[in-house]
C-alpha cells in the first residue's frame, strides 16, 4: 500500500462462494485499471483482516496514497468497481 498510489485489496476466503464469483471482476480490474490489486485470504491473515475491520467477505478496500478511501462489502459488478477505482487513478 505504501509503494503504490492506488491499491485495491480484496479480502476473501476460499470457502466463500461470492468471493469466487467476484474473482474474475477483480482480475479484470488488475489488468484494465492502473490500480494495483492485492488479495488477502482472511483465514491465513486474520490479524490483518482484524486490523481493517473485515467482518464479512468479500470485502474490497481501496487505498489511495496509503490511506483507505473506499470500503465495498459484498458482490460488486465490474461497472460499479471500475467507477469507484477511476475516481482515484
Amino acid at each position: 500500500v505504501d509503494e503504490y498510489e492506488t491499491v485495491l485489496v480484496d479480502f476473501y476466503a476460499d470457502w466463500c462462494g461470492p468471493c469466487q464469483m467476484l474473482e474474475p471482476v477483480v482480475e479484470t480490474m488488475a489488468t484494465e485499471t492502473e490500480a494495483v490489486v492485492a488479495k488477502v485470504d482472511i483465514d491465513t491473515n486474520q490479524p490483518l483482516a482484524a486490523e481493517y475491520g473485515v467482518q464479512g467477505v468479500p470485502m474490497l478496500l481501496l487505498f489511495d496514497d496509503g490511506q483507505p478511501v473506499e470500503r465495498l462489502v459484498g458482490m460488486q459488478n465490474e461497472a460499479q468497481l471500475r467507477s469507484v477505482i477511476e475516481q482515484y487513478v
